[in-house]
């Protein structure tokens, strides 16, 4: 006990609470807490404990609204990114199968898909990463805290157990990444009740059915094609446009794709309430807003992609003065992720302006780690960061869309060159290639300094990533040219624009 009362935590029981006080040379228990487990909270963590700084990470998942859990990770890990492309990839092979037969492969008997054993391959991938997680953290001597995180000074967090158990932390400074959940629309009858979120369909342990994907934003476009991809009645509700944010030139070839494929798009319908039927079955009304026509179907599941919240309203932040923006509850914070109290800092999908997106928290949690242990004073660069859509026909982009580039440009001062192609694995097989697309939009002036690159086809992140680089080099039209491409592969084409849209001749690829 004389060992325990000497070390950095002094334990105090009181009413049934733990606590953690600050010991009394005045130092703080930390050099750096972080609230949030997710990619760019686990980051942050481990690159400043490599740094020499004593850190304590705390995560603590509430369950979903249905009472889906899960482990150390955060949303990519086990209800976004990894699960998602599993799920996808599952469907990429049943259409593999299907051209299998053109290549010669001989076929016996119906061939179905089985959920419970695709879901039960890829859960028990999550919690590999869970647990690979946790070992890396204590590899790197991160300590580990399964705990909620709140703000109750501008050095101390307060963490409550499972149990209701409180302790205090004090730290030099205060990272908070705990990203964002999915948003139920609680004004529509039913719709919590019975509807799931992307929380719940990667840990189904049974077919999620006939399915109702209400919403058009990646995650719900990417959750309906793979559903249709392994065999699954899927039709998707949009309210007005899919993939907003996104080039809409590139999100039509998506869903015309998409439609193409199989997937049922109701366009401009809302819907009106949620009811379960004596027979299980869910009943959806909804209106066509173009017509004004209420229409009625059944389905086995309905699930919600309509948009994420920030996980800000427990974090205690408004007894410190931490400022959110009141309309989205995003965290303001500056281009050095700082907020506008000293020592508390944000990023990731909970930072006001910044891109929800794994690989950008992480980047920027590695930055603020070196910073905050005084080794760098490099920013994160939010710009020309390229992403995936992982549609049945993939989307691949990075800068800036047509529509952007024409905001801020002008439309006669920028230049887009484009391709409509066949991968050749389609050929074969005598699949429609009629929504491969390829578009670079440069400036029109001077080398003509590449904005934006889009791309639709196979393997659209690989093609994508690699270009990204190229951003970073300030790439232009030119240096597009002088690349001598790979053949034959999809992404030569992107070396092999020679048609501008502003000519208006024909942008199909001919020969190989």
């Amino acid at each position: 006990m004389a060992a325990l009362c000497r070390g950095r935590h002094r334990w105090k029981r009181s009413y049934c609470f733990h606590n953690i006080s600050r010991n009394l040379t005045g130092k703080f228990d930390y050099d750096l807490v972080v609230i949030g487990g997710g990619s760019g909270g686990l980051a942050c963590s481990k690159e400043a404990a490599q740094l020499g700084q004593k850190v304590a990470v705390l995560d603590y998942v509430e369950p979903s609204v249905k009472g889906t859990k899960w482990g150390l990770g955060g949303t990519c890990v086990n209800v976004g990114c990894i699960p998602k492309k599993l799920m996808h990839q599952a469907a990429l092979l049943g259409s593999a199968i299907k051209d299998a037969q053109k290549y010669g492969w001989q076929l016996q008997g119906p061939i179905s898909h089985d959920w419970a054993t695709m879901a039960n391959a890829v859960q028990n991938h999550v919690r590999s990463l869970n647990w690979g997680h946790r070992v890396q953290l204590q590899d790197k001597k991160v300590k580990y805290l399964n705990i909620k995180g709140s703000l109750v000074g501008e050095h101390t967090v307060k963490g409550v157990t499972r149990t209701g158990k409180e302790m205090t932390l004090t730290a030099k400074n205060i990272v908070i990444a705990t990203g964002g959940r999915p948003k139920y629309p609680t004004h529509i009858p039913g719709a919590m009740e019975h509807g799931i979120t992307s929380d719940d369909i990667f840990w189904l342990s049974e077919s999620p059915g006939k399915t109702l994907v209400v919403g058009a934003s990646y995650v719900a476009l990417e959750c309906a094609g793979f559903l249709t991809g392994i065999g699954l009645d899927a039709s998707v509700m949009v309210r007005s446009i899919a993939l907003r944010g996104f080039d809409q030139q590139m999100a039509g070839l998506v869903t015309d794709y998409m439609e193409a494929y199989g997937t049922r798009f109701l366009w401009r319908c809302v819907p009106q309430r949620v009811d379960k039927l004596s027979s299980g079955a869910l009943q959806v009304t909804w209106t066509d807003t173009q017509t004004g026509q209420e229409h009625k179907d059944t389905y086995d599941s309905v699930l919600w992609a309509v948009g994420r919240a920030p996980e800000t309203k427990v974090l205690g932040l408004d007894k410190v003065g931490v400022k959110v923006n009141a309309e989205t509850g995003k965290i303001l914070v500056a281009a050095d992720e700082a907020t506008s109290v000293p020592g508390v800092f944000a990023f990731g999908d909970i930072g006001e302006g910044r891109p929800e997106l794994t690989p950008t928290a992480i980047k920027a949690g590695k930055l603020l780690a070196r910073r905050l242990a005084g080794r760098s004073t490099e920013l994160m660069n939010y710009d020309n960061v390229a992403t995936t859509v992982f549609t049945p026909l993939e989307y691949g982009t990075v800068g800036l869309s047509e529509e952007e580039a024409e905001s801020r440009h002008g439309k006669e001062a920028i230049e887009v060159y484009h391709a409509f192609y066949k991968p050749l694995e389609f050929s074969m097989a005598e699949r429609d290639a009629s929504q491969c697309y390829i578009k670079v939009v440069c400036e029109r002036a001077g080398n003509q300094k590449i904005l934006g690159l889009h791309f639709t086809g196979p393997n659209a992140g690989e093609v994508t990533q690699g270009f990204a680089l190229g951003f970073q080099c300030g790439a232009t039209y030119a240096h597009l040219m002088e690349t001598v491409g790979i053949h034959p592969t999809c992404a030569e084409e992107l070396v092999k624009l020679g048609i501008s849209k502003r000519s208006g001749l024909d942008a199909a690829v001919t020969g190989c």
